[in-house]
């Protein structure tokens, strides 16, 4: 098989480009208007001059200005679609160099919390290897035990929150050759496994529907990672006693993962923003789990592994029943 190498796609930057193209399409809607008024302005004054039997007559020879009323009517028509052209391409142009300082500025931010990141791991993993040595130290009944656990709980979430703040910030490189896939199916199912441990503590099920195997060119430990996450966030929102369910889907081109709660919904935002980095509901969130506002990294840690391997995130229904977030990725052509 040979081996074809895809460039990794940022999706800060598929997101600008977007952007990008609806500011210049509404910017060349305008500018159409504006010109279509115009022309039809001068048809109307051309049309109110003369009558209709004297808009097809020849022009008299002794004239100055040899334009008859029909080819002042074609040039005007000639001359608005010339303009309606130059304002789409002149809107695209405009656009285009007006958002390359916000790219600049999201690269020096992934800069800068790449750096900060790769920083705080050291400092991090001393703390956590500290904590350990002296967990272990403790006798066994000694009243500290429980306060030094809780500490070490508290410094694996930091390491966490730092790993996923350095992956979310880089991005680059080239993504694995289509000779490397990884069976989709085995991935989600160590990720359900261990979010069930999770889920259990908080009374929540986690269940698994899935065919035998289903391979992709995306890493096993990235699979393992977006599942892990949205598992994670439907954790959160969903009331004791529920169900969080995880389906695994095949077609022809795609491997999809579709991960249903039955918490209360996504309010007071657009679900579609739920995968910007650390996006908040407008609205304080009721009815079920101990969610709370915020979404963090990890929706937005999905959207750019899946964008990255030429995969898409989507929110697939958002209800009081409930909510589906479904990411799909290309599936390996042997599998």
């Amino acid at each position: 098989m040979t081996r074809r190498a895809r460039t990794i796609v940022d999706g800060d930057a598929l997101a600008l480009r977007r952007a990008s193209r609806i500011v210049g399409t509404r910017i060349a809607i305008v500018c159409s208007a504006v010109v279509v008024v115009v022309i039809a302005a001068i048809f109307l004054y051309v049309l109110s001059e003369i009558s209709p039997a004297e808009l097809f007559e020849p022009v008299p020879d002794e004239n100055n200005l040899d334009v008859g009323a029909v080819d002042l009517l074609r040039a005007a028509s000639a001359l608005g679609v010339a303009l309606i052209v130059l304002a789409g391409v002149m809107s695209w142009l405009v656009t285009r160099r007006a958002v390359q300082p916000l790219g600049e500025a999201l690269r020096i931010q992934r800069a800068f919390v790449a750096d900060a990141s790769h920083e705080l791991r050291t400092p991090l993993a001393v703390l956590d290897a500290r904590i350990q040595i002296l967990q272990r130290a403790l006798p066994e009944n000694d009243p500290s035990t429980q306060l030094v656990a809780e500490l070490r709980h508290d410094a694996k979430s930091l390491i966490q929150v730092v790993n996923d703040l350095l992956e979310s910030a880089e991005v680059g490189g080239v993504a694995p050759t289509e000779s490397e896939s990884a069976d989709v199916v085995a991935a989600v199912d160590l990720a359900v496994h261990r979010m069930s441990l999770i889920g259990s503590a908080k009374q929540i099920s986690v269940e698994l529907d899935a065919p035998a195997s289903a391979h992709s060119y995306v890493p096993s430990s990235s699979i393992t990672r977006c599942t892990v996450a949205l598992v994670d966030n439907a954790l959160r929102f969903s009331p004791p006693g529920s169900t969080v369910s995880v389906q695994v889907a095949a077609t022809h081109k795609t491997v999809s993962i579709v991960v249903r709660d039955h918490g209360p919904g996504i309010q007071g935002i657009d679900p579609a923003r739920v995968f910007d980095r650390f996006a908040h509901s407008g609205a304080a969130v009721d009815g079920g789990g101990d969610a709370k506002t915020g979404f963090g990294i990890g929706l937005a840690l999905v959207r750019e592994i899946a964008v990255r391997y030429g995969g898409s995130v989507d929110v697939v229904d958002s209800s009081d029943a409930g909510t589906a977030i479904s990411i799909a990725v290309p599936r390996a052509k042997h599998s």
